[in-house]
């Protein structure tokens, strides 16, 4: 039984007459009386009595249109719920250290004032440990500053990055307006954990400047990094994003280093399979309209 021969049996109860119930449709008198006589054999009952030319319900017939209303009822709201969904719904973002603390909070809030009936939950973790949430379909979509590795991830730029040199305040690389990239070697490194986008875009360009380096001291957070360099326990290579304040208050110190520039841009990802609802994609369009915005 389908919700069509519900539908035409609430309508022939409406109007008790097939005739009407066919014109009510927009349909044919013997179609109306073929669902009718497929509901009866369907369900092995009788569910109109015909005397001297009219229509009665029995029993069996008036304990259907209850369940009838019910059902018809149900799908309109199945129907609504979908709908709404589709186009409010809920969306499940990652977004990788640095863009979730000092880019994702602006797009979202803004999002969130177009979009109010929009549910979004944000999971922050590294690049390599984001990447892996998409492809177990724990996430919907996310904001990196690290390369995916995964041909099932379709990756799109919405911004552009820099991360800068970073000492303390009574580092000896103050006193300069720029150094050499050799000196960097002698140089104890202050840097973010493997899987971490910053991490790659500092030792990819330092690997291909034939530069080494030495780090003693990992951590997953930007806060911990800045904290180190300000007491002087070494230098960082970060967003410039992140430590515009302390730069800004003398506490960090930005130092350019001749013939390097740690470029990057930030990407906004998801699997190439996933089927993107509205709201979904109202997000990413919010995003590239943020990249044209920036390069105007």
């Amino acid at each position: 039984m389908t919700l069509r021969h519900y539908k035409i049996f609430v309508a022939v109860c409406d109007n008790m007459n097939m005739t009407s119930a066919a014109e009510a449709l927009f349909m044919s008198q013997s179609a109306v009386s073929q669902a009718i006589a497929e509901l009866e054999r369907h369900y092995d009952v009788k569910l109109f009595e015909r005397l001297s030319r009219k229509l009665y319900l029995t029993q069996a017939g008036q304990k259907l249109l209850s369940y009838a209303h019910h059902i018809i009822r149900m799908n309109a709201e199945v129907e609504n719920d979908m709908r709404s969904l589709h186009q409010n719904g809920s969306i499940r973002i990652g977004a990788s250290v640095t863009v979730g603390a000092h880019v994702l909070p602006k797009l979202v809030s803004k999002f969130k004032r177009m979009n109010s009936q929009t549910n979004i939950e944000v999971f922050e973790d590294n690049t390599e440990k984001i990447e892996s949430l998409i492809l177990r379909d724990q996430i919907d979509m996310a904001l990196v500053e690290g390369e995916t590795v995964s041909p099932d991830i379709v990756s799109r730029a919405f911004m552009d990055d820099e991360l800068v040199l970073i000492c303390g305040a009574n580092h000896r690389f103050v006193s300069l307006s720029a150094i050499e990239p050799k000196e960097l070697e002698q140089e104890e490194f202050i840097i973010r954990e493997k899987g971490s986008g910053t991490r790659q875009t500092f030792e990819d360009i330092m690997t291909a400047k034939h530069l080494t380096w030495k780090a003693i001291w990992t951590c997953n957070n930007a806060d911990t990094i800045k904290m180190a360099v300000i007491e002087g326990l070494g230098v960082s290579v970060i967003s410039r994003r992140a430590v515009a304040s302390e730069v800004a208050s003398g506490l960090l110190c930005q130092i350019s280093i001749g013939g390097i520039e740690f470029k990057r841009q930030f990407k906004i990802v998801h699997h190439r399979n996933k089927y993107l609802t509205e709201s979904m994609e109202k997000f990413i369009e919010l995003c590239m309209t943020n990249k044209r915005e920036s390069s105007q």
